[in-house]
């Protein structure tokens, strides 16, 4: 399941419960201290899509902190073969070590072998992380049925197409097995293309003892020129829930399908929460959310979550609470029901009290930091992330670099996506092969796989006006509907939009955000855009296939109105 988007650094106590990324505020963005670097390759962002004029550039192989040791070495580029994993240093069994074998360490890890590295990977559980086991693959498996399900239950859509069909059902054992080969072949696939590059793959927890050590499994020690914690996360559950893994559950449960309740709560309505409600009402439950915000997605720009509210909310079994606290559940027991207990959000006061069949606690997720040995390193985490620099390298308690560690993806809570994690994991590896490079993460899209499904990518609008507002420039505002394209008509999924945030004086790309008909696979156009620093008065001329999705695209960039039909030379950028 894809999980909810978070670009949060800010220190907080470590005793902290995790934030759900629903919950962050919108002055998520927090930009390290300047420095200084005669030459640097930026995968990312011109300066002045987040207006830092001001900043000089950054660099990640010279510290704020003079006793760091610089990583700057000769880089190696060799064919990777499983005859030749690289070969380590004399001093080293390894040249990198990688703790964790979800998407971002076998993303590392590939690029590592890639690059001449000789490289293991530690897991203590089985490859393919959260993404693969308990997330992103078996959950698409899910809403791959309850796509087909709603095209069979939609008579009108049907009749639309001249289409007959019987009454739609399903087998939910079959399901069931559907999401869980999937998975399978998944790992299966991961792990077989670690083993055909040499990639040694290490089975046992593992335990950092030190400065380039780490000990797996009960007594087996190896060393490495260079460490990477990719760790992942777990469900956060809030206090006052008792999950039972049966009728109260986590994601991790509800991916296994067990059963179909009738009527199930939703604690959260973030990208988890939308997507699993998409899945259950398409089966036949009826569904409430239960929301602490205002509103309903709030992580979504709001004309987006108006729209989706529209779209996926309000013609289905759904309906909601928002501004409540789920303050105690109580799992069903006895022949009693799940039970609920509903506490306004600012008073804390009791507002309802729902019995219903089932419960799934949706409420984000937590890193999975506890038991690496960070206190080994002096390093202390903030609401259980590592915290770390712009070039993912740890940051210990007194903010010192830890020399040679680094901390991808979940564990370091500052994008908590799958992809991320693999950019953030490929990026290190440049680095410690002696090249520049700083992951612009405003440049990572990110999608809701619901149907019709919702993308991103960059800043909502409310954080681009906040933003033009402290540094003098002007925000505007593009749109093209799916009415208008040809081939979404021709599927008779006319709903949709696509909505382009801009700088006028400059063609500067801030933020595209799609609901609509393969919206997942049309936001990359932009994203690309914004990573390449393209402008839109250049990329409004590229050409695009007719009649294809693609075109919506194509329409918003050609409908934006920018002053200069010249194009600025790129200016320096900045990392996030």
């Amino acid at each position: 399941m894809q999980s909810s988007l978070s670009l949060s650094f800010s220190p907080g106590s470590s005793s902290a419960a995790p934030a759900p990324r629903s919950r962050l505020p919108p002055d998520f963005l927090h930009i390290a201290a300047p420095q200084t670097l005669a030459s640097l390759r930026f995968y990312g962002i011109r300066r002045e899509v987040l207006g830092f004029s001001s900043l000089r550039r950054f660099g990640c192989h010279f510290s704020r902190r003079v006793h760091v040791v610089s990583h700057e070495r000769p880089p190696r580029r060799l064919s990777a073969s499983a005859s030749d994993n690289g070969s380590a240093s004399k001093s080293f069994d390894y040249d990198l070590v990688i703790i964790g074998a979800g998407v971002g360490g076998h993303g590392a890890a590939l690029h590592a072998v890639e690059k001449g590295l000789k490289t293991a990977i530690i897991e203590g559980d089985v490859v393919g992380g959260t993404c693969v086991n308990r997330g992103c693959v078996p959950s698409k498996a899910l809403l791959a049925v309850s796509g087909r399900m709603r095209e069979l239950q939609n008579d009108h859509h049907l009749k639309a197409l001249g289409l007959q069909v019987d009454a739609a059902g399903y087998d939910r054992k079959g399901v069931a097995d559907h999401a869980n080969n999937l998975a399978t072949k998944i790992r299966n696939n991961l792990t077989n293309s670690m083993k055909s590059l040499g990639v040694d793959i290490l089975t046992g927890v593992g335990t950092i003892l030190g400065p380039q050590k780490v000990k797996y499994g009960k007594d087996n020690v190896v060393t490495a020129r260079d460490i990477i914690v990719a760790t992942g996360s777990v469900p956060f559950v809030p206090k006052g829930i008792q999950v039972d893994g049966k009728t109260v559950i986590t994601s991790d449960h509800a991916l296994k399908l067990e059963f179909i309740p009738d009527w199930i709560a939703i604690v959260g309505s973030g990208y988890i929460g939308l997507e699993f409600s998409d899945v259950y009402t398409a089966l036949g439950s009826e569904v409430t959310f239960v929301e602490a915000l205002d509103q309903l997605m709030p992580g979504f720009d709001p004309e987006i979550s108006k729209l989706a509210q529209r779209v996926l909310i309000n013609p289905r079994n759904i309906d909601y609470h928002t501004g409540v606290f789920a303050s105690k559940i109580t799992p069903a027991r006895d022949g009693k029901p799940v039970t609920i207990e509903l506490i306004d959000a600012k008073t804390k006061e009791p507002k309802d009290t729902l019995e219903v069949d089932a419960a799934l606690i949706a409420t984000g997720r937590a890193p999975f930091t506890q038991g690496l040995g960070l206190e080994n390193i002096n390093v202390v985490t903030q609401r259980g992330f590592i915290p770390v620099d712009e070039c993912m390298r740890v940051v210990d308690a007194n903010g010192n670099l830890v020399p040679h560690l680094y901390c991808i993806g979940d564990a370091n809570g500052k994008m908590m996506l799958a992809h991320a994690a693999s950019a953030q994991g490929i990026s290190v590896v440049e680095q410690v092969t002696g090249n520049d490079h700083v992951l612009n993460h405003l440049s990572i899209p990110a999608a809701c796989f619901t149907h019709p499904e919702i993308s991103m990518v960059g800043l909502t609008e409310p954080q681009a006006r906040e933003k033009a507002q402290k540094e003098g420039f002007e925000v505007r505002i593009a749109k093209t509907s799916f009415k208008a394209n040809t081939k979404a008509l021709a599927e008779n999924e006319g709903e949709g939009l696509a909505k382009l945030i801009y700088r006028p004086d400059n063609g500067e790309i801030l933020g595209v955000h799609i609901l609509g008909l393969h919206a997942a696979d049309l936001i990359h156009e932009a994203s690309n855009a914004i990573a390449l620093g393209t402008r839109i008065q250049d990329i409004k001329y590229a050409v695009h296939a007719h009649p294809t999705l693609s075109e919506v695209i194509d329409e918003l960039f050609k409908s934006a109105k920018v002053h200069s039909e010249v194009s600025s030379p790129a200016s320096e950028p900045v990392a996030v």
